[in-house]
């Protein structure tokens, strides 16, 4: 019916003016479409892009050289010369631009600990013989980190923060900028890429680039005293003299013996052997050295559904890491077991107890990257683990609750013979059927107002991580 009515009263107005519209342009004369190419009624100069050059202009050059000959005007050609010699070289200009442009950016620290500052250098070097009268720079800087000289931009499209830069280099020159990063969140913060933008110094052409210039600022968690934990100071982990826990170490020997039928073979001293003329044991010094086996819970409430407490995660992983670097330095193995994961992974998180230099850089480094993802319930990831560990282990368990089907699989553990600690940050009354097992409560807001540092070893309070990996190498060598 619609299609009948159309036919009778003839085409709609829209339609009619679409199709005048239509008919005009197949109509338009060429003298409007050259009005049209030299935006005869339009503005010259569009804001939207920042090159002002387009083909007016090889055109405008093109019009006043033909008057000039036409007229025979001199000045007319030396314009259109000018015009020609401007465009040509600004052309040049901006394809030299990216020649010999470098972009630095310099730490003075790749990792530290949470509360310290950083300092960067950012700079940018231009090795020709071609001056750039304008550089700017978009450096992507972790906007978790804040900048003392300046505010970062934090970028809608993706998050994450930038620092923007406007630079002037002469030929051969180098323009340095000195930054302080403040280490406030820890974790693995990553900088860059860059995006330049640079051209030539009449604006008429610009280039832009992206330079790949990705590092990586490691931030460890604070480590503090364990007094400051409510821990006590001597003997934290239990008495040490235990006599279910005393060990042989294989590589003292103290003396030998006549052979026992219950002697381990392996313990047969041959040479003693052939010069006595009959079978010799080694008697080897006993040893209470702790096994420790840090044993993290990144989950901070009872429910995974319930979300995440960043703050307590921040307090037991510095709990965990202070753990680990007293250990450490006592020249204690440690070990360290955690339920939560590494960024882009689902795998929990586990090293066997070692006292190797490299074995607190090593936990440091995990803890920094630890996320609050976890992996299993910490529940499990204890009765599951717990026949794969060194047997003379102590667990040190960090939670910051303390759930019923933890304390169960505690005293589990305790049952078969583990021996357990367990520090936690909850203030709430504890079950009473935890006997045997060592419980040290964290203060409530032991954790808030405490300096960087380590109160234990006054003057180690603000090494960098070099210098204080150095210390504990130092303690466990000469202990």
């Amino acid at each position: 019916m619609q299609s009948i009515r159309r036919q009778i009263r003839g085409p709609d107005a829209s339609e009619s003016r679409a199709a005048m519209t239509a008919e005009q342009k197949e109509q338009k004369s060429s003298w409007q479409r050259l009005k049209d190419y030299f935006g005869y009624g339009k503005r010259r100069i569009d804001t939207s892009i920042q090159e002002q050059f387009n083909s007016a202009w090889i055109a405008m050059a093109l019009l006043v050289t033909l008057a000039g000959l036409i007229f025979r005007i001199p000045e007319l050609l030396a314009v259109a010369a000018i015009l020609l010699t401007i465009v040509a070289a600004s052309w040049l200009w901006n394809r030299m631009a990216f020649f010999g442009l470098q972009y630095h950016r310099e730490f003075s620290e790749r990792r530290a600990f949470m509360g310290e500052t950083i300092e960067v250098q950012v700079s940018l070097s231009n090795h020709k013989f071609l001056p750039l009268t304008w550089v700017t720079t978009g450096d992507v800087f972790a906007k978790e980190l804040p900048v003392a000289e300046t505010t970062l931009l934090v970028r809608g499209d993706t998050g994450k923060g930038e620092l923007n830069n406007f630079w002037a280099v002469r030929w051969y020159d180098r323009a340095t900028r000195t930054y302080h990063l403040k280490a406030a969140t820890r974790g693995f913060h990553t900088f860059g890429p860059v995006d330049v933008e640079t051209g030539d110094g009449f604006g008429m052409f610009r280039s832009a680039r992206r330079l790949e210039n990705v590092q990586t600022l490691v931030v460890y968690p604070r480590i503090v005293s364990l007094t400051s934990l409510g821990m006590p100071a001597k003997e934290p982990f239990g008495d040490r003299l235990a006599p279910r826990f005393m060990f042989e170490d294989p590589l003292r020997t103290v003396g030998v013996r006549d052979y026992r039928h219950e002697d381990d073979f392996r313990k047969v001293h041959w040479k003693a052997s052939a010069r006595r003329q009959r079978l010799q044991t080694r008697v080897l010094e006993p040893t209470n050295d702790i096994n420790l086996m840090v044993c993290l819970n990144v989950q901070t409430v009872n429910k995974v559904y319930m979300g995440v407490i960043p703050e307590h995660l921040e307090k037991v992983v510095s709990i965990a890491a202070s753990i680990s670097y007293y250990a450490l330095t006592q020249r204690w193995p440690t070990g360290l077991l955690a339920n939560g994961a590494l960024p882009h992974s689902d795998q929990s998180l586990k090293i066997l107890p070692g006292r190797s230099p490299a074995q607190l850089t090593t936990i440091l480094e995990l803890l920094a990257a630890v996320t609050p993802f976890a992996t299993a319930p910490f529940h499990r990831l204890l009765a599951e683990e717990s026949p794969h560990l060194p047997w003379g282990a102590t667990l040190v368990v960090i939670s910051s609750s303390l759930s019923e089907e933890l304390a169960a699989t505690l005293l589990d553990l305790k049952a078969t013979g583990r021996r357990i600690v367990l520090v936690t940050l909850e203030q709430g009354p504890l079950p009473g059927f935890l006997q045997g097992i060592i419980v040290h409560r964290v203060p409530a807001g032991a954790l808030d107002e405490l300096d960087l540092g380590i109160p234990e070893h006054g003057a180690e309070a603000l090494l960098t991580p070099e210098q204080l990996q150095q210390a504990a190498i130092h303690n466990i060598l000469h202990k």
